[in-house]
């Protein structure tokens, strides 16, 4: 029997396996961050490849947390209705929707990645001053930041809120809540981004209480059973940065609000980061946070190999293993580690000479 095709119950819902989909900024959504039939083609061929679990790229709750002018958001009910025929077609081809909700902070307003421009967006290009816990820019290309006022922080902490309701009405299953890669709360977790004096800075127990503040209020908005995950930065791999082990405080904290599985990536908060990659190098970090917090953990990074993922599952390393890249290259990846794993495979009827 495969680990990895065995479902996974997150509170209400049930995923058909440990397989999910990663969050991939596809930077192609229309006006005002409306999902275009690029998003439905995209997420639905995942769905329709066999991923339990299919998550959206960083939608923005508000419309100064794009990363880019391009960038999807659900800061509206125009964005619930544009969202809705892509949760219905992934639910209808056996996947569970499920939509991250994200604000860029200091790396809102940028070039997407193959504009022949990088660096900060300027206003008369579509683009806007971006907040953060302090007013320091990501790098010297990116716009300077104004640093975030009570009432901002408390807009923001609204403004998830308001958006996981969004998720649910637009068809999403589950909510995933973004604190990584060096975005709004991820800055607000590490001591190299917040030089805040106030009740969101200092300590770490300061420095976590926006993430904190965050999840509580999605919990509260989509009920007892909405799944809730969040994705932080296991470490920034920068000395004097936050660690792994700040990482098993703050699940076991996210536990406590109600947070069902934390999605363990790393880095971004810092242009001075320097990453050994190798085949599932945030691996260990994700089994620490499962052990020592005892929360189920999602662990993703440079997997690509089914007999890899299977041993992540198996062996208790992480509850679920979320693909990127390899996902792009091969939306059928399921179907292949099915038939590598000898596990029969139930696709679509459409292709079932295929099989």
């Amino acid at each position: 029997m495969s680990s990895l095709f065995t479902p996974l119950a997150l509170r209400g819902v049930t995923l058909p396996n440990r397989i999910a989909m990663a969050p991939m900024c596809q930077y192609s959504a229309g006006p005002d961050g409306l999902p275009t039939d690029w998003h439905l083609i995209h997420l639905g061929t995942r769905a329709v490849g066999g991923a339990g679990l299919v998550l959206t790229e960083a939608t923005a709750v508000l419309p100064e947390g794009r990363i880019s002018p391009q960038d999807t958001g659900l800061w509206s009910g125009a964005h619930v209705d544009a969202w809705r025929p892509v949760t219905a077609f992934v639910a209808a081809h056996g996947a569970v929707p499920a939509v991250q909700l994200a604000h860029a902070g200091f790396k809102a307003s940028t070039y997407r990645p193959w504009a022949p421009a990088d660096g900060g967006v300027p206003d008369s290009e579509g683009g806007w001053t971006p907040v953060a816990p302090s007013p320091e820019p990501y790098n010297a290309t990116y716009r300077v930041p104004t640093a975030l006022d009570a009432a901002g922080i408390a807009g923001v902490v609204d403004a998830f809120a308001a958006a996981a309701e969004r998720a649910l009405d637009a068809g999403f299953a589950a909510v995933e809540v973004h604190a990584a890669h060096g975005y709004l709360l991820n800055e607000f977790l590490s001591p190299l981004t917040n030089k805040r004096t106030d009740e969101y800075g200092g300590d770490r127990a300061g420095r976590m209480k926006l993430t904190l503040d965050v999840a509580r209020a999605v919990r509260a908005v989509v009920g007892e059973d909405v799944p809730v995950l969040t994705r932080i930065s296991a470490t920034d791999w920068v000395e004097g940065g936050w660690t792994i082990e700040d990482s098993v405080v703050l699940a076991s904290e996210l536990a406590g609000v109600g947070v069902d599985l934390v999605d363990t990536s790393t880095g971004g908060v810092s242009p001075h980061q320097r990453i050994a990659l190798s085949p599932g190098y945030q691996v260990p970090l994700a089994a620490q946070i499962r052990r020592e917090a005892g929360v189920p953990t999602g662990a993703v990074g440079l997997i690509v190999e089914p007999e890899h993922a299977e041993q992540i599952i198996a062996s208790g390393d992480a509850d679920l293993v979320l693909l990127g890249r390899e996902l792009l290259r091969d939306p059928y990846w399921p179907r292949r580690a099915a038939a590598k794993l000898g596990v029969a495979y139930s696709g679509p009827a459409q292709y079932a000479r295929a099989a």
